[in-house]
């Protein structure tokens, strides 16, 4: 797709295989990974394979959040189901990595994303999902208006052991109201 996305301090643009670095770090630290779907054994090399399966797939976009003023990577954001028919997609992954979590990085680039696909893509829907118990991430979502619709059950594995999701969702009326 080709696409960046600006907000006032951040660029969220596709990945680039120099990102991959940052992910496999980011992505093997316990404290940063507790509620994603990744097992503790997971490698830079697994890394790199699933970005490269992303690129190769039409429906899955891999973007790097990034300081608008060093280009220094941030976090990682993860679109995938992507339907232009239906004007839907979901943010599978969003996060901030290392010492930047907690500054507020991630509502700035989630209200980036809602903008971008909302207004400019005129998109009718956006979900999401939390592993059940990750009280920032609900708290966050909810605060930008996202909308409770149920859990998965069992929805992802991390380990070997199942996990339920809570699945949100925003239509265009909801963001526009």
């Amino acid at each position: 797709m080709g696409i960046t996305i600006e907000t006032e301090n951040y660029l969220i643009r596709e990945t680039v295989f120099d990102d991959y670095r940052y992910y496999a770090e980011w992505e093997i630290d316990p404290d940063m990974t507790r509620y994603f779907a990744l097992d503790r054994d997971r490698t830079y090399e697994d890394v790199v394979t699933e970005g490269f399966a992303f690129k190769s797939n039409d429906s899955i976009i891999d973007m790097t959040i990034t300081d608008k003023k060093s280009g220094e990577p941030l976090g990682r954001v993860i679109i995938s189901r992507i339907e232009p028919h239906y004007k839907s997609l979901d943010i599978t992954k969003i996060y901030v990595g290392g010492s930047n979590r907690g500054k507020g990085i991630g509502s700035e680039t989630l209200k980036g994303l809602l903008r971008y696909f909302f207004e400019e893509m005129k998109y009718e829907r956006v979900t999401l999902d939390y592993f059940t118990g990750n009280t920032i991430a609900s708290a966050l979502y909810r605060s930008i208006g996202f909308v409770d619709e149920g859990v998965a059950r069992n929805a992802c594995s991390k380990d070997g052991v199942y996990y339920d999701l809570n699945l949100m969702s925003m239509l265009s009326s909801e963001y526009y109201a």
